[in-house]
């Protein structure tokens, strides 16, 4: 065994190297981002979750398999309106009976507007977004296509609404309906491309501030010329229950199954995700938010119960 000063001063020199290196280590996972180490499973047939500053990738699950996306659609029919050049947010429109008649026909979720009801384009996209009135997005189809006919004219507002998916570079997105009740089975997105139209809707004020919220109530003029009161529910249970959560819309068919946008901001990081068919759809929603923000609210998160008579979606 060598020993003396140079066994010294290289038991020294390993001493300052070890010390250095547990120096430089520490100081890496300090300026780490805060992210769990390890991303939850979700039981979505595809998912993705993108940073909504940088559109940076969080996450993905066959991100780029197309697949029906239900209701989710309406985020798209809102994007085309609010994209609108000129747009008034107060112009009145008129319920036509043919919009009742749709929902009617389809069995589809409602707001329940009321023929002859005289409501704002901004109300609109509240009956839209929140109780995921299919009603509404005949309306505002109706109103922001061109043609001579309510059918020519919710025809040319699909036609924009896939002008827009171009536009947006959504290569694996094609819609065939207002509303995602599809009329060809050629109504179908992508995780990614879902997340990266809901990335550019939230950028909208008056959509980001629609989607957030839980609960809205508004008046309309009645064809008698009195008022009437709608009281319209959000669909998205994450709302009031995931802290931090912002948005956006649910989606439920026997085509897509369960599906779910969501959004949401903590500690300065905002992020959007998309999960398509997924019965876990809330909690899995949370536990990718949990995944993003290096948080741990899923296991605890108490949803929020949607009254009796709200839509559900």
């Amino acid at each position: 065994m060598t020993t003396g000063i140079k066994g010294i001063r290289l038991r020294k020199a390993v001493a300052v190297t070890f010390t250095a290196g547990a120096v430089f280590a520490t100081g890496a996972l300090t300026a780490a981002p805060a992210q769990a180490a390890t991303a939850p499973s979700v039981s979505a047939k595809g998912a993705f979750m993108l940073n909504s500053a940088t559109g940076s990738t969080l996450y993905s699950k066959y991100a780029d398999t197309k697949r029906p996306m239900a209701s989710t659609t309406k985020i798209m029919t809102a994007r085309v309106v609010l994209s609108t050049p000129n747009l008034n947010l107060d112009r009145k429109i008129t319920v036509k009976q043919a919009y009742r008649d749709y929902v009617a026909a389809k069995g589809a979720s409602t707001a329940d507007l009321k023929t002859g009801d005289k409501v704002t384009v901004r109300q609109l996209l509240h009956a839209l977004m929140l109780p995921s009135g299919c009603d509404a997005a005949m309306a505002l189809a109706d109103t922001f296509g061109s043609g001579t006919s309510v059918s020519a004219r919710t025809k040319s507002f699909i036609s924009k609404m896939n002008t827009k998916a171009k536009d947006l570079g959504l290569t694996n997105t094609h819609f065939d309906s207002f509303d995602g009740n599809s009329t060809q089975n050629t109504n179908y997105t992508t995780p990614r491309d879902l997340a990266k139209l809901t990335r550019s809707a939230m950028k909208y004020s008056t959509f980001a501030g629609i989607v957030k919220k839980q609960k809205t109530v508004q008046y309309a003029t009645t064809s008698s010329g009195g008022t009437r009161t709608y009281t319209w529910y959000n669909t998205n249970k994450l709302l009031g229950s995931y802290s931090g959560a912002t948005g956006v819309k649910t989606g439920t068919n026997t085509p897509a199954g369960p599906c779910l946008v969501f959004a949401g901001t903590r500690n300065g990081k905002s992020v959007v995700g998309v999960l398509l068919n997924d019965t876990n759809r809330f909690t899995d929603a949370a536990k990718l938010m949990d995944y993003a923000f290096g948080a741990s609210s899923a296991g605890t998160m108490q949803l929020r119960t949607l009254p009796q008579g709200a839509q559900r979606d």
